[in-house]
């Protein structure tokens, strides 16, 4: 569609020269900005004209057309760039639009999103119309193009054919491929992924890596298949090595891998003192991580750690822009940038005051705009989770010689089950039932969990990595009650005890997502995650635990649609069985 190949039609481009010629007015200008000229490193002050949604001008100069002209009087402020949060996993029980609202008016004005949920759940026209409806919001908004489903499930090969990933690839807001969770697979002779690296390659866009605790020759096997960047060092020697390969490197600090604080120490102990080839991303963390900000949050364990000011910056801005070939677009505050812009009350405290999404207030004074309309998911036929089916007495039936140990957040390895669990209720200790159950109903598979929680009675979860039901409890009559209360609800996660329902979030977006704002939707998230840890949750996020219950690119074991998955020798050991 040949309006969509330009930023800016040829109309509006002559329109913007029209303001510098004092034909047209500026529709904001901010006056006496102190600001971050990227290019120069350093701070100057200036006038910034901004004309709709772009920078039309930076310097000394004044308009002679004022008529209409908001004037903003940055005296003793001080302006950075909008920033750019490089991976997102924008379907984290807030949606897209939710995370991306909330991400705004701290300041993070553009996001490099997942596209897997609306691959796998979404037919591709479905998929595209919701990305270009995406492309409205006041924030920017790009995608990735995954290879694979992340898990074991019939249909696989359809939902990834070549077709699919290559319209993928081709879409504009698409700007790069993976992140190679199967890299396993392209290393053992995978050539249809090595053809879609090639693709997107030939289309000059990225390749995410996903590479946790790989050596220094697969680091170098990937590079030369075409891996661009890497997420997951999680030490200094991780970010060097990856350096020394001419990766570009993306600092992760995540719920689940908080590890900022300690990569910018052990980086400088190691002598790396140049950040031009470094980003910082959250990846994709639940709710309640973002209580004190998204990009902002990184910048500021960066100027923490004692990172050149002006790099901390970089690093969420600048870097991640020319990383991805955008930065006539974005990263910079200088002509013919989409304005998106970040003022602050100091120069080391990167929380903003007012921000500008392109070039609209989406908070203005420490007051959210409200400038993001509700998101209309029911046009796109995405609807609260209708299950015309029920769970029974019968299919909670439990016979499963090999159970999987969760001995982490990440990690999870089979073990023999030793003990008669054919009863309606387990004895005391960290075994609990498991089942995993077609959202259509068709399907089940039925194991222990070992390590999730010492106490949970009943608890059922419609977000999952595939999107089908997982149903978790040491009392049968406990999970068949969870899993009616989240029916009733039209999806979500439901925890239940001695028959009363404890703690629940509703996930009315399509059975996976919630539609609250992000402040509401972290108050349910923080509730339940008490209510878990009271009753012997350990780990580190009990949101990321349902995702990785399936998902076959971590070890061991894995529950999947297929059945239970060894993942280590790639086959399935027992299968799902029909209801």
């Amino acid at each position: 569609m040949l309006e969509q190949r330009y930023r800016w039609k040829n109309k509006e481009l002559r329109e913007h020269v029209e303001v510098l010629n004092g034909s047209k007015a500026p529709s904001i200008i901010l006056q006496n900005a102190t600001f971050l000229h990227s290019f120069l490193r350093n701070w100057l002050t200036a006038n910034i004209w901004i004309y709709e949604d772009r920078i039309v001008y930076v310097g000394e100069k004044w308009p002679a057309n004022l008529s209409g002209t908001e004037v903003v009087d940055c005296t003793d402020q001080f302006v950075v760039p909008g920033y750019i949060e490089p991976h997102v996993h924008p379907f984290q029980l807030y949606n897209p639009q939710t995370f991306a609202e909330y991400a705004s008016i701290h300041g993070t004005t553009t996001l490099v999103n997942d596209n897997l949920v609306l691959a796998l759940q979404s037919d591709k026209k479905k998929a595209f119309s919701i990305v270009k409806k995406f492309s409205e919001l006041p924030s920017t908004m790009y995608w990735w193009c995954r290879f694979d489903g992340q898990t074991e499930f019939a249909g696989e090969d359809h939902i990834f054919s070549n077709g699919n990933v290559k319209s993928w690839l081709e879409n504009e807001a698409v700007i790069q491929g993976g992140e190679l969770t199967a890299w396993p697979k392209l290393l053992n002779g995978d050539d249809m992924m090595l053809h879609w690296i090639q693709e997107t390659k030939r289309l000059k866009k990225k390749v995410e890596g996903h590479f946790p605790g790989a050596s220094e020759m697969t680091l170098g096997k990937m590079k030369l298949l075409g891996a661009d960047c890497d997420h997951e060092a999680m030490t200094g020697q991780d970010v060097l090595k990856r350096l020394m390969h001419g990766y570009h490197v993306s600092l992760r600090h995540s719920s689940i891998r908080p590890d900022l604080p300690v990569l910018l120490k052990e980086m400088q102990e190691l002598g790396i003192t140049c950040y031009d080839q470094i980003t910082m991303n959250s990846d994709g963390s639940t709710p309640s991580f973002y209580k004190e900000g998204i990009s902002d949050m990184l910048v500021k364990i960066a100027i923490e750690q004692g990172v050149p000011l002006i790099d901390a910056y970089h690093m969420v801005s600048f870097n991640v822009a020319n990383y991805y070939n955008l930065g006539h677009l974005h990263g910079s505050i200088t002509t013919g940038r989409i304005a998106n812009l970040n003022i602050l009350q100091a120069k080391d405290d990167p929380t903003p005051v007012s921000v500008l999404a392109k070039g609209q207030w989406v908070l203005k004074d420490g007051i959210n705009q409200r400038a993001f309309n509700e998101f209309p998911w029911e046009e796109f036929d995405v609807h609260p989770l209708k299950l015309d089916w029920t769970l029974t007495k019968d299919d909670l039936q439990f016979s499963m010689p090999l159970g999987l140990h969760m001995e982490n957040t990440v990690i999870m390895k089979p073990y023999s089950i030793n003990m008669d669990i054919s009863a309606d209720e387990l004895p005391e200790g960290d075994e609990s039932f498991l089942m995993l159950a077609d959202r259509n109903g068709k399907w089940r598979i039925n194991t222990l969990i070992k390590g999730f929680a010492s106490n949970v009675s009943g608890f059922v979860s419609s977000f999952s990595n595939t999107g089908d039901i997982i149903i978790i409890g040491k009392n049968k009559d406990d999970m068949l009650t969870a899993f009616k209360r989240m029916k009733e609800l039209g999806g979500g996660i439901v925890l239940v005890e001695n028959g009363e329902v404890i703690a629940e979030i509703p996930l009315l977006v399509g059975g996976s997502m919630s539609d609250l704002p992000m402040d509401e939707l972290v108050v349910k998230e923080e509730a339940m995650i008490t209510k878990l840890r009271e009753r012997g949750y350990t780990h580190s996020d009990p949101i990321y635990s349902l995702l990785f219950l399936s998902s076959t690119h971590l070890p061991y074991i894995r529950i999947t649609p297929n059945g239970i998955y060894d993942v280590m020798k790639k086959e399935v050991l027992f299968p799902t069985i029909m209801r």
